[in-house]
């Protein structure tokens, strides 16, 4: 232990132990009786209270003791002053690579670009890039969409959605930023490591991946620049603010641009054939666009229809990567294995590789989408009739307009947005897949009743996630049992129909339920969590 004093004369000191005596130097014979002489004896005096006095008698060495404290005292300053230089040192390596994260102009960033898919898939991809840089305590670059030579769209971020809303919502959580500093421009971030693609990473990855692989990177370089990050980030098990924050972004921090609401708006009231009737998410999907009309306004309309969206996953990508047939002959399969070749090259090798289930034992599994005329046989039997309007969604349907005929001659009321808008209001959006998928979208979630025909769908998942965020429990969306179809189709080709009609609806009405979000899925499609809607948002 150290001891302090008030100045170097120790000759009034009279605390020294035992300990201290001993370590003092033993006098020669010559001094001894001079030492002898300077030694106080001490008399007991008792005082007029009853108090009694004594004084003790002390011997040391003068030069020892001050030598003694002089390197007590030295010692002290010294591991003062080294402690006091390791608190700095590692206070000022903290900050810097705080300062190196979080700084606006040079701090570490993720620059993402998306696969060109459309609006639905993008977001998906927007918000797992949101929890990631979450994760990482990184910048965000604001992000864009790459151009794919199947899709040829061209959009950016801001043609979709408003960048300035979705900055500022959640610029609690994330920083973002709408490019890369100038600094980082200039870096050939291919040379340098930084770009990382779908194949760098695996597929659900855990935020333990990003920190041991990404996160080096992301401080070695000061920015990583992920290229696809198509379905990169797992489901779980993510951190609660994290998870929660995936939600908020989802359902809050994307908002179509106006000229996308506007458009959206035409859409639902020309399917509802009334100007003054609004849903329970209009105001959520459309913003201002959503405001009741003003006293005095009369609609064209006392009534409102009702209306029903349909996602008619019958795409010529989704037909020919499912490995079935659809009753086309060889003219068709022929047709589809030349567009695997193409766009699917992975596939035929799997092919040659490993032998695959065969096509009937495909359907009746229920791997195989849903076709238009097994589609219309559903709907009927769900009680849908001829007075029924129904909005189709998607791009091309394979097969095109004759593959559509079961469908358009049962339901006469069918229409899709080409139908709807006029070629001027429609002309803004062409050659755009991204902003035309946000047209139904919208059409589609503000509807009445939602089916689909693909449950795996990623576009069909959004659009129930958002009719249970939303709906109140109000909105029906009906996702078909695939597999059940399937063995109602192919083992009774001859029933009677009303027999049919009560399979198909318990086959139907076992996937209407709403469940919590289970273990491992998406956020996205199973909003119902103590992460999500059972948490209070801003």
């Amino acid at each position: 232990m150290f001891r302090s004093s008030n100045n170097d004369d120790f000759s009034g000191s009279s605390d020294l132990n035992e300990e201290d005596m001993i370590k003092d130097p033993q006098p020669d014979a010559s001094t001894s009786g001079n030492l002898r002489k300077s030694v106080s004896q001490s008399t007991s005096s008792l005082t007029s209270n009853g108090s009694v006095e004594s004084i003790s008698a002390t011997r040391f060495s003068h030069g020892s003791r001050r030598k003694s404290k002089r390197w007590r005292g030295w010692c002290q300053r010294r591991g003062i002053a080294g402690l006091a230089l390791l608190v700095l040192v590692f206070f000022i390596s903290n900050s810097w690579m705080l300062y190196r994260i979080r700084d606006p102009g040079r701090a570490a960033g993720i620059k993402v670009k998306y696969l060109k898919m459309n609006s639905s898939t993008v977001s998906i991809k927007i918000c797992n890039a949101v929890a990631v840089a979450r994760l990482l305590n990184a910048t965000l670059v604001l992000p864009g969409l790459m151009y794919s030579s199947v899709w040829r769209d061209a959009s950016h971020f801001g043609n979709i959605y408003q960048e300035d809303h979705f900055i500022n919502y959640l610029r609690p959580d994330v920083r973002i930023v709408k490019e890369l500093p100038k600094q980082l421009k200039s870096l050939d971030l291919d040379a340098i490591g930084s770009v990382v693609s779908d194949a760098d990473i695996v597929k659900e990855a855990k935020p333990g991946f990003y920190k041991k692989y990404i996160l080096p990177i992301l401080h070695l370089n000061r920015v990583v620049h992920f290229v696809g990050f198509g379905n990169r980030l797992a489901s779980d098990p993510i951190p609660f603010k994290v998870q929660r924050l995936r939600c908020r972004c989802n359902f809050h921090a994307l908002r179509f641009v106006p000229k996308i609401q506007e458009t959206g708006a035409l859409l639902i009231q020309r399917m509802r054939q009334n100007m003054s009737r609004l849903g329970p998410l209009d105001k959520h999907l459309l913003g201002p666009l959503a405001e009741p009309k003003k006293k005095g306004q009369r609609s064209h309309s006392t009534k409102a229809s009702r209306y029903l969206a349909l996602h008619l996953r019958f795409e010529i990508d989704m037909v020919a990567h499912s490995l079935c047939e659809f009753g086309g002959g060889k003219e068709e399969q022929k047709e589809l294995e030349a567009y695997r070749e193409k766009h699917f090259p992975a596939l035929i090798e799997l092919k040659k590789t490993q032998k695959l289930p065969s096509m009937a034992a495909l359907r009746e599994e229920g791997l195989c989408p849903l076709m238009p005329e097994e589609t219309v046989l559903m709907l009927a039997a769900l009680g849908f009739n001829r007075k029924t309007r129904i909005y189709l969604a998607g791009a091309h349907i394979y097969g095109g307009k004759s593959r559509l005929t079961a469908l358009t001659t049962l339901f006469p009321n069918l229409v899709t947005k080409e139908n709807l808008l006029s070629s001027a209001e429609i002309e803004p959006f062409a050659n755009f897949s991204s902003q035309l998928a946000a047209l139904d979208f919208i059409t589609c979630t503000a509807a009445d009743n939602f089916a689909m025909t693909d449950s795996g769908s990623q576009f069909s998942s959004l659009v129930s996630g958002y009719r249970i965020y939303y709906g109140g429990g109000e909105m029906p969306t009906i996702r078909p049992n695939k597999r059940r179809l399937a063995d109602i189709f192919v083992k009774n080709n001859t029933i009677e129909w009303s027999v049919f009609e009560k399979r198909v609806r318990k086959a139907v009405r076992q996937t209407k339920r709403v469940f919590s979000r289970p273990t491992g899925r998406s956020v996205y499609r199973y909003p119902r969590c103590l992460e999500c809607m059972c948490s209070d948002q801003p």
